[in-house]
């Protein structure tokens, strides 16, 4: 009898790791170029790639790409991806957007960076504030330094040392969101590289959904700024509950602590994010990733209010560096592709369509799973799509980490890609860009059919 532990989403661990074996063959096969241009890594990077993370794919070596257009991938083997991770977010508008483009191309012939405003600024604060609702904005590289930056105001504009997460939380590698639960107990993330501090002193973490233990938390006052994403996405996808939202906005006003939502990931909701679609109300605003349509950039926003409070701050303290910003942060390249992008990609038409079709995709997973009697589930966030290895929906982060099936993910995955489909190495995740197509959708429902009823065969 097989036991529990040889269980995972219910397949048997003997079944995932024949598919994965067969699979990683096939995938060499069919990248012998490849195979010999990786070797045993790069030359030269550390860890064999020029940035770590590129080693967390499951596939027995990184994709070598020769080229990608819109929501296609071509690798120097010539085999062509349809490409559902799109960077992780990065390019989830499609990979070069010919208004970004256009705009990349006219900007490089003006200067990279000086460090001083250009014409596309005089537009672009308009842009960010009638999009996203707030009427002031900071521009900085990544969504990490924005989350950064916009937690260090929050504790100099309310004089509070702490901040409050949801367990499960992502936002970057800003440091004092990197604790989690076990056991109901706070404690710093496994695996956190080098971190000397105990970061649950000045960090406290609920469960997402979990109304009466964030009022609990937020009850002393001390806390400076709740850190949310509106839907949990770099965990197995957890939804809010309803009312949820208002019942956060409610206590941190009661308590008097800012609110922080970070859209990065949750702006495949509309041109306005989940913030504006959902009417949430937040004192700080920040969004990275797709942004630039692929150009690295990211914005922090925050209320009148809060910008009053901090401009009072600036002029009584003392002078000097802030510690928010860097040097090659608010460069003219960010601002052409970022108006380019408010301007002409994330359109309400884009959009629409963009939706349209992860209806398309979320209905087309969910028929596969049912018709293989898989224990699985599909969560969405608008362009955004998961496939989950267990039963949903889920309602925080302890139950996503559980959900989490990384040895039958990885499996799916290379059985994917060589059918022609990549979706995001990490949980499952699945984009649609305005360049993607309903032929490519149902490719992807196709070949997700196809692993699905081997792995119950």
């Amino acid at each position: 009898m097989t036991s529990k532990r040889d269980i995972q989403g219910g397949i048997d661990t003997a079944r995932i790791r024949k598919l994965r074996a067969a699979e990683a063959e096939r995938f060499r096969a069919a990248r012998p170029k490849s195979q010999v241009a990786f070797g045993r890594g790069i030359a030269g990077f550390f860890g064999g790639v020029p940035m770590h993370w590129m080693n967390d794919w499951p596939t027995p070596f990184p994709v070598i790409v020769e080229r990608a257009e819109g929501a296609t991938i071509l690798d120097i083997d010539g085999n062509r991806l349809d490409d559902f991770c799109l960077g992780d977010t990065g390019s989830m508008f499609g990979h070069s957007p010919p208004p970004v483009a256009r705009a990349i191309r006219r900007q490089a012939d003006r200067g990279l960076t000086y460090m001083l405003p250009d014409e596309d600024t005089l537009v672009l604060g308009r842009l960010l504030a009638d999009r996203f609702g707030l009427p002031e904005w900071q521009i900085a590289t990544t969504a990490t330094d924005a989350n950064r930056f916009a937690l260090r105001l929050a504790r100099a504009v309310t004089g509070r040392p702490k901040i409050l997460v949801f367990n499960g939380c992502y936002h970057g590698s800003v440091d004092e969101t990197m604790v989690r639960l076990v056991e109901g107990r706070p404690v710093n993330r496994p695996g956190l590289a080098g971190e000397f501090r105990d970061l649950t002193k000045n960090t406290r973490i609920v469960e997402f959904n979990d109304i009466p233990a964030l009022q609990r938390a937020l009850a002393g006052e001390d806390v400076a700024c709740v850190i949310t994403e509106p839907v949990l996405t770099n965990s197995c996808m957890v939804l809010p509950d309803p009312g949820f939202h208002k019942a956060l906005r409610e206590a941190t006003r009661k308590t008097g602590t800012l609110l922080l939502i970070d859209e990065t990931h949750t702006i495949s909701t509309g041109p306005g994010g989940y913030t504006r679609r959902y009417g949430l109300k937040p004192d700080l605003f920040v969004l990275g990733k797709p942004v630039a349509g692929g150009v690295p950039a990211s914005v922090w926003g925050m209320s009148a209010e809060v910008a009053r409070r901090f401009r009072a701050y600036e002029r009584a303290k003392e002078p000097g560096y802030s510690g928010m910003g860097t040097t090659l942060s608010a460069n003219p390249l960010q601002f052409a592709a970022m108006r380019a992008t408010l301007e002409e990609v994330m359109t309400q038409e884009n959009y629409a369509r963009m939706d349209t079709l992860a209806e398309r995709l979320a209905t087309g997973l969910s028929a596969a799973i049912d018709k293989n009697a898989l224990p699985w589930h599909v969560a969405r966030v608008g362009a955004r799509v998961e496939f989950i290895c267990a039963p949903g929906p889920l309602r925080n982060g302890a139950e996503a980490e559980k959900a989490h099936a990384p040895a039958l993910e990885a499996a799916v995955h290379v059985a994917l890609v060589n059918r022609g489909v990549l979706i995001a190495p990490f949980h499952n995740m699945m984009l649609i860009s305005p360049a993607t197509t309903a032929r490519q959708v149902d490719r992807l429902v196709s070949a997700f059919g196809a692993v699905a009823a081997q792995l119950v065969a």
